[in-house]
């Protein structure tokens, strides 16, 4: 998200605003994700974020993690939402206002914050690092700006454990393929440790939770998204892309539709 080269929609380069209207909604979706609210719950306790704390949330989006870390720390404490794209900068800013949030938001690069050294005493990360081709510089940087006993917490997919039920053995390989592309960094979620520990920081404590979709909802545009990608890849038909969808509407109409992916999670802290 971060990361100035736009390989990613979220990037601040991709600023049409019905890109932008897009991104929110999605968004929105997630936050709405039962495996999403648990994971970020988990994430919250073992970040520990305390009154009169300096916390900041890189990668804020429509900044509801900032506000929850700003409720955290208090009227005597600081919680900054770090966000390079404009659209989403400006909707986290309107929904802390209307919300009566202490949160700030300001623009930022995860590869270089403009943040001083050992200042922070709490920093989340969620689902950034996979949309980064430098994870690990980022990581590094969040080491530096923490100070001795700091926490993070760490959130991002493994889209290699995307699963899609039921497809056609010819046509999943495809999917698969597709669907690790959308992210620079696509195994991000089984790296967060590695990450942790090569930046100098100990690892605490390391979570996960599968993201089931609603047929309905979330997934009819995730399909028809890589589907799509698919098909102008020549790595299926039109007939196999009709097919699919047919397959899986019936599965849905009976209750047989699955589609998931699992998000991981890992908290330390700077030693010292």
């Amino acid at each position: 998200m971060t990361d100035r080269r736009p390989t990613s929609a979220f990037h601040a380069a991709n600023t049409d605003p019905a890109v932008t209207d897009r991104l929110i909604a999605a968004l929105d979706a997630q936050a709405a994700n039962p495996g999403v609210r648990r994971l970020r719950a988990w994430a919250r306790a073992g970040l520990a974020a305390m009154p009169g704390e300096r916390a900041v949330d890189i990668g804020s989006g429509t900044g509801s993690e900032t506000q929850v870390l700003a409720e955290d720390v208090g009227p005597d404490g600081s919680a900054i939402g770090v966000e390079p794209h404009p659209g989403l900068r400006a909707e986290a800013e309107r929904r802390a206002a209307e919300a009566g949030s202490r949160a700030r938001f300001v623009d930022g690069d995860a590869l270089a914050l403009s943040l001083p050294d050992a200042g922070l005493d709490a920093v989340r990360c969620e689902r950034v690092l996979q949309h980064l081709s430098e994870p690990a510089r980022a990581v590094t940087e969040i080491a530096r700006v923490l100070r001795p006993g700091g926490r993070v917490a760490l959130l991002d997919t493994d889209w290699s454990t995307f699963v899609l039920h039921p497809v056609d053995p010819a046509v999943l390989p495809a999917l698969a393929t597709i669907a690790q592309g959308t992210a620079a960094t696509s195994d991000a979620g089984r790296r967060l440790t590695q990450w942790l520990t090569d930046a100098g920081l100990t690892v605490d404590r390391t979570g996960a939770d599968v993201l089931l979709h609603d047929p309905r909802t979330v997934s009819l545009p995730i399909v028809q998204g890589l589907a799509t990608a698919a098909l102008d890849r020549g790595l299926i038909s039109e007939e196999q892309r009709d097919r699919l969808y047919a397959d899986l509407t019936a599965a849905a109409d009976r209750g047989a539709f699955h589609l998931s992916v699992t998000m991981f999670a890992a908290v330390g802290h700077r030693p010292g």
